[in-house]
């Protein structure tokens, strides 16, 4: 027997993999709110010189959060694609199966926070996270919407072109 039949799932879940991976080199120490800070609160200093630091912080604090959004939206994306495999569409059991597995993987993540020293654990987080996978879903589900309506014009307009 073929070792492709076994592996093909493969196709499908390594970038899942591998953006897990990517997502939880995120939760080390090296990503810490006091490493990004050192990094991003002194270039906005440079470029805005006027603006109190209690602004870059904030700001500082608004570009983490964002970047948890981003993350999960991504990770979402990718579930979704890999629950989806060679068939085309967007289906809402695939969409909440892709939610369902970014939120676990979230709360592992922030899990995994509660062990590094300068991280601590978060269910906000965790709802920030699902938030960013929900987003990805609405997406794909708004272009799946759009998709059949679209076929749906198009099949409408050739019936009336043929006259039937």
């Amino acid at each position: 027997m073929s070792d492709k039949p076994r592996l093909q799932w493969l196709r499908w879940w390594w970038p899942v993999c591998l953006w897990a991976a990517l997502t939880a080199s995120f939760s080390t120490e090296s990503f810490s709110s006091e490493h990004t800070s050192s990094i991003l609160i002194p270039f906005l200093h440079r470029l805005f010189p006027g603006v109190p630091v209690e602004t870059l912080a904030l700001v500082h604090y608004l570009v983490r959060k964002s970047a948890h959004v981003l993350e999960y939206f991504i990770f979402s994306l990718l579930v979704v694609r890999a629950i989806q495999g060679a068939r085309r569409g967007w289906r809402i059991e695939w969409g909440i199966a892709a939610v369902v597995a970014s939120a676990g993987w979230a709360g592992l993540d922030e899990l995994h926070q509660a062990f590094v020293p300068s991280r601590g654990a978060s269910m906000i987080d965790v709802g920030i996270d699902t938030c960013g996978a929900i987003a990805a879903q609405a997406l794909l589900a708004a272009a799946e919407w759009l998709r059949a309506r679209h076929a749906g014009a198009d099949s409408t307009l050739d019936t009336r072109a043929r006259g039937v």
